[in-house]
């Protein structure tokens, strides 16, 4: 079974940077989405970035397109997610998941993922 493990939350200032990682156990499938999604208290899930598998293809929010980059290192089986000119609205738990397409992990409730994180938390202040 996918293990998803999440590190990198914390908190910091507005216009700061976090670089968040997500390590799988075992090898993350080739054919499979691997992404970032976010919830915030009181709000709606929200996919973040999430980089298709097989292709490659990467998505971004458009909230977060220009600031935030996802990468992936495969010799590592880990997945990131650089933050950069973070902004107050931008605190939230965010969430490593896989899943067969992004859209998956973008929209759908837990169940429909193959894995997914405990969550690691980040906060930006004003």
């Amino acid at each position: 079974q996918l293990h998803l493990e999440e590190s990198g939350g914390g908190q910091v200032q507005a216009g700061g940077s976090l670089r968040l990682s997500c390590i799988a156990s075992p090898l993350m499938p080739d054919d499979n989405g691997w992404g970032w999604f976010r919830q915030a208290p009181g709000k709606e899930r929200e996919g973040v970035a999430c980089i298709e598998g097989n292709s490659g293809i990467i998505e971004y929010s458009d909230d977060v397109k220009a600031r935030f980059i996802i990468s992936r290192d495969d010799a590592k089986n880990t997945l990131y997610l650089e933050m950069n000119h973070l902004k107050v609205e931008d605190s939230a738990m965010y969430y490593c998941a896989a899943a067969p397409l992004c859209m998956v992990i973008a929209r759908s409730d837990d169940d429909a993922l193959d894995a997914r994180g405990q969550g690691t938390l980040v906060t930006v202040s004003s």
